[in-house]
């Protein structure tokens, strides 16, 4: 928060066109999430949900407007969207958990990997995630 108690967003998406050959996927979607904020996207099958969370993370290019995480646009080559995708998290419809893993073990994966957390902290960490959704 500012001194002003204004919430400064952390994610910005303006005006986001999204197509796929013809079909619009993302028409003209606008958002702002600020930090601690919880966003919940719903909608019928097919609605653009998990094209917009895609596109959040540059995993689909958009056709047209603009996303900044941090400040940072996504969509800029300038920008190393390596090191924006650290601090953005994102699950999957379909989990792809390494099955040779625990769930523990798949959990703890990135953060020591990219975060270079000890396993002790990052088994820390969690478990308090997991304790939290049960």
């Amino acid at each position: 928060m500012t001194e002003s108690n204004e919430r400064v967003p952390i994610i910005t998406i303006s005006h986001v066109w999204k197509y796929f050959g013809h079909l619009p996927a993302l028409q003209d979607v606008s958002l702002e999430v600020s930090a601690g904020e919880r966003v919940v996207i719903i909608g019928p099958s097919g609605s653009g949900k998990s094209t917009l969370l895609r596109s959040i993370n540059r995993l689909e290019e958009i056709d047209k407007g603009e996303i900044t995480v941090q400040g940072q646009d996504i969509m800029s080559r300038e920008n190393d969207i390596n090191l924006i995708r650290r601090n953005l998290g994102m699950v999957f419809q379909q989990f792809n958990l390494f099955p040779h893993k625990t769930v523990l073990q798949n959990l703890i994966l990135a953060p020591i990997k990219l975060h270079r957390l000890s396993r002790e902290e990052a088994e820390e960490r969690a478990l308090g995630l997991l304790k939290k959704v049960g």
